[in-house]
């Protein structure tokens, strides 16, 4: 199984069992920015725990690995919980949502789009994928998150609603972290 097979099967599960959900992380600025490895898959989920347990059934323990008390924590602590393929390496993050006006937004603007076989996935908007970049540098300082925005606004920056960025920013209370991006793109 290759990462685009994992996605496909786990998108098809997700919209099977009616879960609204959406791709993000670096699958998602590889897709609106430039290449780079990952061997995980970041998806964002509304998972209630009534729905965990078929979310599990899913997915059979021969081929994957999948803990339903840790996914009922997740559910429980709005945190994540993973599915790993132990035959390839390959793992999905699940990340269940927070009730928050961001979220409702990012679930507002996800867009369907063609991963292969004409099959279409949900992924986050390219806004939201730097949105989470920014985030995340916030929380960690990590360079690679700014490599990642900086592909996105190489390949994607004529397409993106920059007032939507601006707005969030400043509601997210990402004002520096948006200030280190623009001092590492300073000549």
């Amino acid at each position: 199984m290759d990462q685009d097979d994992l996605l496909l099967e786990v998108s098809q599960v997700l919209e099977r069992l009616r879960i609204p959900y959406f791709v993000t992380g670096s699958i998602a600025t590889i897709f609106y920015g430039e290449p780079r490895f990952t061997n995980d898959i970041d998806i964002v989920v509304v998972l209630e725990g009534s729905t965990v347990s078929r979310l599990v059934e899913e997915f059979s323990p021969d081929d994957f690995y999948l803990s339903l008390e840790a996914a009922l924590d997740a559910v429980t602590n709005r945190s994540q919980f993973n599915l790993i393929h132990p035959s390839s390496g390959l793992k999905v993050d699940f990340m269940v949502a927070e009730e928050s006006a961001f979220n409702r937004s990012r679930f507002a603007r996800a867009r369907k789009v063609r991963v292969k076989e004409e099959v279409d996935v949900e992924f986050a908007s390219p806004e939201d994928v730097i949105l989470m970049k920014l985030e995340y540098y916030r929380r960690g300082n990590s360079e690679k998150h700014l490599r990642d925005i900086a592909g996105v606004l190489a390949v994607s920056g004529d397409d993106l609603d920059w007032e939507y960025i601006a707005e969030w920013v400043a509601g997210l209370g990402l004002e520096e972290a948006w200030a280190a991006l623009d001092e590492r793109e300073a000549p």
